[in-house]
């Protein structure tokens, strides 16, 4: 997911840099890409909100488990480990370690964009 938005987002980016030459049109042109993409995500999160309990909640739930896994594995799995051979080390393909960096990098990119949309707008 976050890679198709850095993509659309440069691809916009390239486009805005080479319609305008003016700064300030280029500014205004990558802030609109930005609110404009934004907006997308706003949609589908509202429909997924406008859900049932399960529709809204998949996100989180999701991402306590990679938590707990994570958790298990490198805080206690080393302790159980000291006292019991047979202690549980779950694995974690690379693939549910990339979707939680996807996660957490974008609530991360998520909050400073909301902090950054709400300093342009009240300039």
């Amino acid at each position: 997911m976050a890679f198709g938005i850095d993509s659309v987002l440069n691809i916009g980016s390239t486009i805005i840099d080479k319609i305008w030459p003016d700064a300030g049109e280029k500014e205004r042109g990558k802030m609109q890409l930005i609110l404009s993409e934004l907006a997308g995500q706003i949609t589908v999160l509202t429909t997924e909100m406008s859900g049932n309990w399960l529709q809204r909640s998949w996100r989180p739930i999701l991402m306590l488990v990679i938590v707990t896994i994570v958790a298990n594995n490198y805080l206690i799995y080393p302790y159980l480990s000291l006292f019991w051979d047979e202690a549980p080390k779950l694995t974690l393909p690379p693939e549910l370690w990339q979707l939680m960096k996807i996660g957490v990098g974008g609530y991360v990119i998520g909050r400073s964009t909301e902090k950054a949309v709400n300093v342009w707008r009240n300039k």
